[in-house]
């Protein structure tokens, strides 16, 4: 040990610790934290930003245009590096911190690493209040960071230089932690982070992080084995775990050896590839008929990295009542949820002594022929509703067909809310293993644009294909421009229906009538149509306006070989959809004036009947 110091502001000591982590990926040594989204405001430009402008060869600092598009930005780069490498975004108080916590909600519930720095308030509070400042009368402590707590693993606040020799190792083995994955937030207050301070210089010590792999009980572990060598209809679900594990190839060869038909989650589809031996589709409200077919006969469930969300599990009506489940999860939290047989590990440990322990057992060949017959059915089912047709518009089903015909092998598709992450689940024939990213653990409108720019930092090998719907567009695009600036090419589709769409059709399903989705049927003067071409020609992509599926396919080859973000768009129609048949739990009147409403009702009592109940 030494005694030698290094005197630093909090500020740039917090820099130069970020500069001095690393990680290996691929037996290589990379910085951990590979960049920083920031846009500085009085919060953080005169000392945070001051230190990074000193370092930003080292750790370069990346400008968004908005900081909630910015820190999205942020997730994509961790999810398409499989978090093994993270991004760090800073913004000022007030205002443009509090645009970071929806974003920050995007990675607590995907369990994505960030690391979001925020100006605060002075610790001294002698100013107070200063711009921006949200006061509270009977809590001068509280300021608007306190909204992190709710969607962040790790909070905290600097008001001495020292804090951070204790708090910054405790972010950065939250973020690693595949059992506590997530967000950390850490406030620095703006008078803090000016002060110089006498820092050891072992803080900055360049270190290695590695990502742990857990290994189960092995108690437990003989429990799991127990049930599934008494299954007679095994089923497992790859989850999003099994991804960020780099699990995928242990799995897809366990689901082959031992003859148990996989279906995939949203997270975890693109696990395997979709014509996979073992695959047999996508399960729940936004999967296969294939998949929820299975499913519903299964006799034990293994879950391999997945929380079991309600889009997973038809909220919880897809399995037969008395199914046994047998959850392989790094997260104890997820593990134990219903009665599961909790395996506690990482998926890929976990599943080689699974395998390893199951011995020569396999499961009944007709279960898996079963499998493959309900997949070619469904394969069957997505032609007929994919083929062209003499329709006056596309349907999203056309639209994703002609896109994916024109996708590289390794390109990367990327969707969130609105009708694509149904109509991309379903209809999306995965190439190669890792190039499919839904967000729909949030869900978060304005995802998209976002986490293309932040993909297509994290690998410039392969070009990601953003597919949004026009009403999503509309709420945040400005990483467009953000991406032209930088020189990261993404290809941008967006089926324009009119609004959201999506959202229309479960309004009228559950009964109700056709109100403030669609524009047209909206408090509007008059109805009209965004240009989105010419939209995006102004921030300096390259766009198309296409009218037929054939325009498309040309405009999709013409965006491949095209230096920049181009982006095209094709009108579709707002009613035609591919089917589904999983139930999902929402809210629906039980009385009201509308009889459509009160059959909804009738029906969804009827759902609510089928529900697993915390067995």
């Amino acid at each position: 040990m030494t005694n030698e110091t290094v005197r630093l502001t909090m500020a740039q000591a917090v820099v130069r610790y970020l500069c001095n982590q690393f990680t290996e990926i691929d037996g290589e040594r990379v910085p951990l934290f590979a960049g920083v989204f920031g846009i500085f405001g009085h919060g953080n430009v005169t000392c945070f930003a001051e230190a990074l402008e000193a370092v930003q060869d080292t750790l370069p600092t990346w400008r968004g245009q908005n900081e909630q598009s910015m820190t999205l930005a942020g997730i994509g780069y961790a999810k398409a590096k499989l978090r093994r490498q993270i991004m760090v975004a800073t913004a000022s108080v007030g205002p443009g911190a509090l645009n970071m916590v929806t974003a920050a909600g995007v990675a607590h519930a995907n369990r994505l690493p960030i690391l979001l720095i925020a100006g605060d308030t002075f610790a001294n509070r002698r100013p107070d209040p200063v711009l921006q400042q949200v006061e509270h009368f009977n809590d001068p402590t509280k300021t608007v960071n306190e909204s992190f707590r709710a969607v962040t693993r790790y909070w905290d606040r600097i008001t001495h230089p020292e804090q951070i020799i204790s708090s910054l190792p405790q972010a950065v083995a939250v973020m690693l932690d595949p059992a506590d994955c997530g967000p950390a937030f850490i406030g620095l207050c703006q008078d803090t982070q000016e002060i110089a301070f006498d820092y050891p210089a072992a803080f900055f010590t360049p270190t290695v992080h590695h990502v742990p792999r857990p290994r189960p009980d092995l108690d437990q572990l003989a429990k799991a084995v127990e049930a599934l060598k008494s299954a007679r209809k095994p089923l497992i679900i790859s989850g999003g775990g099994v991804r960020y594990s780099q699990a995928e190839g242990v799995v897809s060869e366990f689901a082959k050896s031992r003859g148990i038909p996989l279906v995939e989650t949203i997270a975890g589809k693109g696990s395997v590839v979709h014509d996979h031996p073992a695959h047999v589709g996508p399960i729940g409200v936004i999967g296969s008929s294939s998949a929820n077919a299975m499913a519903a006969e299964a006799d034990v469930v293994l879950a391999i990295g997945t929380r079991l969300q309600d889009f997973t599990t038809g909220s919880w009506t897809l399995f037969d009542k008395k199914a046994q489940f047998v959850s392989v999860n790094a997260a104890r939290w997820d593990a134990v949820k219903h009665r599961a047989i909790s395996v506690v590990g990482d998926a890929l440990v976990t599943m080689k002594e699974m395998d390893s322990a199951l011995g020569d057992w396999a499961a009944d060949p007709s279960w898996m022929d079963k499998g493959r017959s309900e997949m070619a059915g469904w394969n069957a089912m997505l032609d007929e509703y994919q083929k062209p047709t003499n329709a006056p518009l596309p349907t999203y089903a056309q639209v994703v067909k002609v896109v994916h015909e024109n996708a590289g092998e390794r390109d990367l598709v990327i969707t969130a809310a609105g009708g694509l992450p149904g109509e991309l689940t379903k209809g999306w024939r995965v190439k190669s293993p890792n190039t499919f990213d839904c967000e729909f653990g949030f869900s978060c409108m304005g995802y998209e644009i976002s986490a293309g720019w932040g993909a297509a930092m994290a690998d410039e090998t392969r070009t990601p294909i953003v597919m949004i719907g026009d009403g999503t567009y509309m709420m945040m695009n400005s990483d467009i421009y953000s991406s032209v600036l930088s020189g990261h090419k993404m290809i941008v589709v967006v089926p324009d229906n009119g609004g959201f769409a999506v959202i229309n059709r479960l309004q009228n399903f559950k009964g109700g009538a056709s109100f403030n989705n669609l524009i047209k049927d909206s408090r509007v003067v008059e109805p009209f149509s965004v240009d989105f071409a010419k939209h995006a020609e102004s921030m300096g992509a390259l766009a198309r306006s296409v009218e037929t599926l054939g325009e498309l396919d040309e405009a999709m080859k013409w965006a491949q070989a095209n230096d920049r973000t181009t982006v095209l768009t094709i009108p579709s129609d707002a009613f035609e959809w591919v089917p589904g048949d999983a139930s999902w739990d929402v809210g629906v009147p039980e009385v009201s004036d509308r009889p459509e409403v009160n059959a909804a009702r009738a029906d969804h009592d009827e759902i609510r009947s089928k529900q697993r109940i915390g067995v």
